[in-house]
């Protein structure tokens, strides 16, 4: 089952058209990448599912049922701009949000102590909110956010403020909340994580969605069959009608790199084998883009073939 549909949601604000038919489908169980730049219309999109706002047309299904105000229970949001009641002590406030969320006393504060051990955090209880530091207090916001073990989990930029060592500890967490069975939405802009973290992407930009798949589909879609060789000696040929040499360097002495491309939908494999038989190989491999390549240059518009003329080229 999908844990979320979202099927030609459009919303304007006055002359601004914030989504225009966007349609999505996110896996259950999975983490999904919620990409695009300021003022895309994620955030908009984001308020919809968490029923903050209405979209003017089209709808919205969690785990095959229409979006509905009960919903909320078995959401958890974690928002860009922070929520929290700054005189609260941290104890009070987390078990008051988890009573909201549909919690009990006895199993929030069960849950809530389970949380604080995981953050080794248990002393921060009598803590104010306005005596954290801004990485303390996104711990304490990320608890708040799954406390009550929602199945879907909507995370906006959840890694800002926080140093190396406390997102790796966030990843570690948010990877534990998917193997429980959670499907996480995952907005950012840190494309290094998209790489680590996201099953499944989309792509808003201005407004329209551009791309969607599996993280593994759409490096497939720009694929450009260019590959960096590591070699002894520069003066090698290769069949024209098989491949293009785009660039050569020198690492050292007589040990260069050189960047082909395959046409004819010539595989790896059968590279290699052309290369062996002229050169001394010592390295080889596919240049992939990155989420990073595809995000930059879809954004700005360059479209596909642009894009893997500048994987070729770098």
């Amino acid at each position: 089952m999908d844990a979320l549909t979202v099927k030609n949601v459009s919303k304007i604000y006055s002359e601004h058209k914030a989504l225009d038919n966007v349609s999505l489908t996110i896996p259950e169980k999975t983490i999904f990448g919620l990409l695009g730049p300021n003022g895309a219309g994620k955030t908009t999109l984001i308020r919809i599912i968490n029923q903050i706002i209405n979209a003017d047309s089209g709808e919205v299904l969690v785990f095959g049922e229409k979006l509905k105000p009960n919903h909320i229970e078995i959401i958890g949001y974690l928002p860009e701009e922070r929520g929290l009641y700054k005189k609260m002590k941290v104890g009070d406030q987390l078990l008051y949000l988890a009573q909201l969320k549909g919690l009990s006393r006895a199993d929030a504060l069960a849950k809530i102590k389970i949380w604080l051990e995981k953050f080794e955090i248990k002393d921060w209880w009598h803590k104010k909110v306005e005596d954290l530091s801004k990485g303390m207090a996104q711990k304490v916001q990320f608890i708040s956010t799954v406390l009550h073990e929602p199945k879907l989990i909507i995370l906006d930029e959840p890694f800002s403020g926080f140093d190396p060592v406390n997102a790796q500890l966030i990843t570690e967490k948010i990877l534990e909340l998917k193997e429980n069975g959670s499907t996480i939405i995952f907005s950012t802009h840190r494309m290094e994580t998209v790489e680590s973290l996201c099953d499944h992407i989309a792509l808003i930009n201005k407004s329209k969605k551009i791309l969607e798949g599996s993280k593994k589909e759409v490096k497939e879609q720009y694929r450009s069959n260019t590959f960096l060789v590591e070699h002894r000696g520069n003066h090698f040929t290769l069949p024209a009608d098989k491949y293009q040499v785009k660039s050569q360097t020198k690492i050292e002495d007589d040990l260069f790199s050189t960047t082909i491309q395959a046409v004819n939908g010539i595989k790896g494999n059968q590279v290699i084998r052309d290369l062996v038989d002229i050169t001394e190989l010592y390295s080889f491999q596919e240049k992939l883009p990155s989420m990073a390549d595809i995000f930059i240059s879809l954004v700005k518009g360059e479209g596909d073939d642009a894009l893997k003329k500048h994987l070729q080229e770098v």
